[in-house]
């Protein structure tokens, strides 16, 4: 496929068990179908990208006038969760990303890592020990415990500084989550077994991509890529001589 992502949502957590006998906590995502609603090009909007929606039973009578008739110009089925991917480029210089082309899970076979983007979980109102783990006072003795105490200088600069961390709303806001391991795909039922948590609340929303920067693969202890010095001089020495 010649996006870089897919939609989804998020089902829920569980376990596996390895090889080994370990268990591995796993997030299960429902990746797809998606359908590219839209494709941005240079010329008329100054980039490259593929608009994709998620595929799932919407009433008509939830979408607008705009929406319907951006959905009627391709015959697109109608979608309620739309994001902008990147467009992946083949050797040859070609992407393929046309309006109405499918977009599965399985583009991901192959893939060890992705990124995933999601909403967090909204905690309302919270103070400064939930918010930012401050660690608050002695809950005895009439001391403040749990509340933020001073928070600027009187005399000079005589105001409270921006960033200062207080009380205030927490969650609901955009996460990124890298490097996450796949350990499986089911293309039948459009499942992505994630290693580890995925931000969001269950049922939530997901931008799933390729990971941008995946990490290195270790090959026994030191790393394919490590060169012990001690051993390098030793081989320099013996082609002097």
């Amino acid at each position: 496929m010649a996006v870089s992502g897919i939609l989804g949502k998020k089902i829920g957590m569980a376990q596996l068990f390895d090889d080994k006998g370990d268990v591995r906590p796993v997030t299960v995502l429902k990746a797809g179908p998606c359908v590219v609603t839209q494709r941005k090009t240079v010329a008329k909007d100054g980039y490259d990208a593929a608009q994709i929606g998620l595929v799932e039973f919407v009433k008509e009578s939830r979408l607008t006038k705009p929406m319907k008739g951006h959905f009627g110009k391709n015959n697109l089925p109608p979608v309620r969760f739309m994001r902008e991917v990147e467009i992946v480029v083949d050797g040859e210089g070609q992407d393929g990303a046309k309006v109405g082309d499918k977009v599965l899970v399985e583009m991901f076979e192959g893939t060890k890592f992705v990124d995933i983007v999601a909403n967090s979980k909204g905690r309302g109102f919270a103070g400064v020990v939930k918010r930012h783990h401050f660690a608050g006072g002695a809950a005895s003795h009439g001391s403040m415990f749990q509340i933020t105490g001073s928070i600027g200088s009187s005399a000079f600069p005589s105001r409270v500084f921006k960033g200062m961390r207080m009380s205030g709303h927490m969650g609901n806001e955009r996460v990124t989550t890298r490097n996450l391991r796949i350990l499986g795909i089911d293309r039948d039922e459009n499942l992505l077994v994630i290693e580890g948590a995925v931000p969001g609340a269950k049922d939530g929303y997901v931008l799933i991509s390729r990971a941008k920067k995946p990490p290195r693969e270790r090959r026994g202890f030191a790393g394919s890529g490590t060169v012990d010095p001690l051993k390098a001089s030793k081989r320099q020495a013996a082609k002097k001589k």
